[in-house]
Parts: C-alpha cells; sequence; structure tokens
C-alpha cells in the first residue's frame, strides 16, 4: 500500500522566497529519511519551496486563470512530502510518528489510489495510466 505523507508546516503559507532552512532540523530530518530508506519503505521524497514562488490555475470561470503566490486565502499549505510503501494504514502512521516534526508542523497521511481499487469501467477509461506513471516518472527535463 502505498502513502503520501504530507508536511504541512504552519505559517509557511506567509514564508518568503528566500526562507532558510536550520542546518540542524535539517540533519535531524536527514536521520528520519535514512531511516525510512533503510527500512526499505521510501519511494520517494522532496521539499517544496513556500507558495510565495508558487502560482494557482483555477477554473471556476470556465477558463484558466493563473494567480501568483502568496495565496491570502491558504490556511496550510504543503511544504513538502515523503511517498512510502508499507503493509497499512497504521504502518504509515507509526513511520509519521517517528519524525522529528516541531511543534508547527502536521503531517497528513493519504492513501495513494491504486487501480484495483476502482470499477471496471473506471479502470478501462484509465487504461494506458500505468505506463504513462512508469514512463513519465524519471524522465530528465
Amino acid at each position: 500500500m502505498r502513502f503520501m505523507m504530507l508536511m504541512i508546516p504552519l505559517g509557511y503559507e506567509t514564508a518568503a522566497p528566500d526562507v532558510q532552512l536550520d542546518p540542524e532540523r535539517v540533519t535531524a530530518m536527514m536521520k528520519y529519511n535514512e531511516a525510512l530508506s533503510e527500512a526499505g519503505v521510501l519511494i520517494a521524497l522532496d521539499g517544496l519551496h513556500p507558495p510565495s514562488m508558487g502560482a494557482r490555475v483555477s477554473f471556476a470561470s470556465g477558463k484558466p486563470i493563473v494567480t501568483d503566490g502568496p495565496f491570502t486565502e491558504a490556511k496550510e499549505v504543503l511544504g513538502g512530502y515523503w511517498m512510502i510503501d508499507v503493509k497499512s494504514r497504521e504502518e504509515a502512521i507509526a513511520w509519521a510518528k517517528k519524525c522529528p516534526a516541531s511543534e508547527n508542523e502536521i503531517i497528513e497521511i493519504r492513501q495513494v489510489q491504486e487501480m484495483a481499487d476502482f470499477s471496471e469501467e473506471v479502470q478501462q477509461a484509465a487504461k494506458g495510466f500505468e505506463e504513462l506513471q512508469k514512463g513519465n516518472a524519471h524522465k530528465a527535463r
């Protein structure tokens, strides 16, 4: 079972584009990342730049509208993620509980949808999806 562990650092929604990371926190997080890797559950991980460097494309009017960050209405934003492959939701929670997160961070755990989770009709409509995942996931840009 694949799960995304989404890091939500409270206050990151207003972080400046040049936000600096604390080397001690990075060291602690690297030890955690290495533990995930050594346990054989880590698939991928990345940190994200703050929303002040991002953009949102909304479609409420029926046409795409681009809004540059920061996003004043945002209360929580992602700071990064881990993709892990574990046996159960409980195991994913156990890994999240081991994270050296600070008191202003939350980890949201979401199971990744698998094709087997869907009806035959949906699987047919998404035919080729798994090949797209494999073919484009790691190509250099």
